[in-house]
């Protein structure tokens, strides 16, 4: 085992447990840090007996990170928000990379790896995405050596995009489409961001440099929730919905406890969520992409009407 500690800021989410697991199986030493460490006993398995230790924070408070860095060697910041319900995107995208960076600095961190956003941009409509770049801009500054990742839609067995379409899929006669499901993806593997993570800390030819991650397909929103019907055998109309009617019905849905829908999604989906032409990506990290239609498949079957075998039986 590398004699070596990581801090995973956000370990506990969709993109953590992948993280903690290829940081785990890489050697490192792990500081498993979350607001609420005890939803996080999942992990420890991950590892060896000892190997992954449980601690809490919170980005938006400066101590709390202090704290949780002291005797790491490395840190990897993964946190961020979809919504704000309880929490601002300020607070956990702009404050909270400012206060993991001037952290890291003040430790002498210099290893640093912080998952930011393909589209993260300082003059986008959206706050999510505005706050995205705030806090890229706040890493730069304090640890110049840092590097940082901006995925696409990350997709793996708990996304919160395929599951959540499918979901509705099961209960709802039609799928609808925002601004007539044009804007374009390129969905990356969750594990494929996972190892870029663990290759990022170690590579000196990484330091200072982002990465777009993208997959290696480039789909519509339309096609992708086809892809979707297709897999969980299911037939829906898919209804184009124009963006002036989305951020009006975005405006209500918000207000429930877990959002379909919210306005700053909206705005988000004005513009298309792929890799920019020419951006270091996956491949300079010596990493294949995976494909949608590899994986997809392997979690969408407990959406069918029944079942895993549901096909088989079809066909027989």
């Amino acid at each position: 085992m590398k004699n070596r500690t990581v801090t995973v800021i956000g370990a506990t989410g969709f993109l953590g447990r992948h993280a903690v697991r290829a940081l785990a199986k890489a050697g490192w030493r792990i500081k498993a840090a979350s607001r609420h460490p005890a939803r996080g006993f999942f992990l420890r398995p991950m590892g060896s007996v000892g190997q992954i230790e449980l601690v809490k924070c919170d980005v938006a408070d400066a101590d709390s990170v202090a704290a949780v860095l002291k005797g790491a060697d490395a840190v990897v910041n993964l946190t961020g928000i979809l919504f704000e319900k309880g929490q601002t995107f300020e607070d956990v995208q702009a404050a909270g990379a400012t206060h993991v960076a001037d952290a890291a600095a003040a430790a002498g961190i210099t290893a640093l790896v912080h998952v930011s956003a393909i589209g993260a941009d300082r003059d986008s409509e959206s706050v999510y995405a505005r706050t995205k770049a705030e806090g890229e801009e706040s890493i730069r500054q304090a640890v110049p050596g840092a590097v940082i990742l901006r995925p696409s839609i990350v997709f793996g067995p708990e996304d919160g995009f395929f599951n959540k379409f499918a979901g509705m899929a099961r209960f709802l006669p039609a799928l609808p489409l925002i601004g007539g499901g044009k804007t374009r993806f390129q969905p990356v593997f969750v594990g494929d961001v996972a190892t870029a993570i663990v290759t990022a800390l170690d590579s000196q030819a990484a330091r200072g440099r982002t990465f777009e991650l993208g997959g290696p397909g480039i789909y519509s929103f339309r096609e992708l929730m086809e892809i979707i019907l297709k897999e969980t055998g299911r037939r829906r109309a898919l209804v184009p919905v124009p963006f002036g009617i989305a951020m009006l019905k975005a405006a209500f849905l918000q207000l429930l406890p877990s959002p379909v829908l919210t306005m700053d999604q909206v705005r988000l989906l004005k513009k298309n969520n792929i890799v920019t032409a020419g951006a270091p990506g996956l491949l300079d990290l010596g990493i294949t992409a995976t494909s949608v239609e590899a994986v997809v498949p392997s979690y969408l079957w407990r959406y069918r009407a029944k079942g895993e075998y549901a096909q088989d039986a079809a066909q027989a």
